[in-house]
């Protein structure tokens, strides 16, 4: 029998998890298996993906579903409940159980990516995906602060204008990530609001966009000394993390 996995999200167009599925499956001679797209505008639309193909054994799910298909999940990872984001979902029994992956890719890259530093962290955004980033954060005991476009009464998280009238606070917080989608293909010359002037040789610069390769956010930092990286290892772990959890 046909083993099925796939993507739900809304709008799909270029996906990577397709492409790394269908490549893997060829590479490492996996017989029976396949990766679908299943574009739904809406999460209610999951369970009749699920009824329209009863060989699916396991999800991958993408904006803006990560925090939607909750009411779905009929267990959860512990990590998941903490993090209050799913992009994954294994499927044994009409059982659904959630998993996030984004979290093991990001925390494994991020790692490896620092060595022994524990540089202060700032996190552009606030979607599901800055969700797994804080939670891998406070697990590597990595200060942060959260950074939005609009004001928050949380004591963590401050808006683009208020660092640019605090430059301490970018002097004194090393590590950038980018958890927005600004810059992504094919917005590519976008970038988060800030003040490239404060950057230095000291800061690193995590952006999550893997695709261009090279974002603006990345060119602009790296202009300035900074060292960077895109999300593009940090996909590859959690894919592999994803088909562990399936298999």
């Amino acid at each position: 029998m046909m083993k099925k996995f796939g993507l739900i999200g809304y709008p799909l167009g270029h996906s990577f998890s397709k492409k790394y599925f269908t490549e893997k499956f060829e590479k490492e001679s996996i017989d029976g298996c396949r990766f679908d797209l299943y574009e739904i505008p809406d999460i209610g639309l999951l369970p009749k993906v699920l009824e329209e193909n009863p060989e699916l054994l396991g999800l991958s799910v993408t904006i803006p579903y990560k925090e939607k298909v909750f009411s779905f999940i009929d267990q959860l990872d512990p990590a998941c409940r903490e993090i209050g984001a799913v992009n994954c979902i294994q499927i044994r029994n009409n059982q659904l159980t959630g998993y996030n992956t984004d979290y093991i890719g990001f925390k494994n890259s991020l790692e490896k990516w620092l060595g022994n530093e524990r540089p202060k962290a700032l996190v552009l955004g606030t979607g599901g995906a800055s969700k797994a980033v804080v939670q891998a954060l406070k697990d590597l005991s990595i200060p942060y602060k959260m950074v939005s476009r609009s004001e928050s009464d949380q004591p963590d998280f401050l808006t683009y204008d208020a660092l640019k009238n605090n430059p301490d606070i970018l002097a004194s917080h090393y590590l950038i990530v980018n958890t927005t989608p600004l810059g992504t293909f094919p917005n590519t010359e976008e970038m988060p609001d800030l003040d490239i002037n404060q950057i230095s040789g000291n800061h690193k610069v995590y952006d999550l966009v893997y695709n261009p390769e090279k974002t603006f956010l990345m060119r602009s930092m790296e202009a300035r000394g900074a060292l960077t990286k895109n999300g593009l290892e940090m996909l590859k772990l959690q894919a592999e993390a994803a088909w562990k959890i399936w298999n």
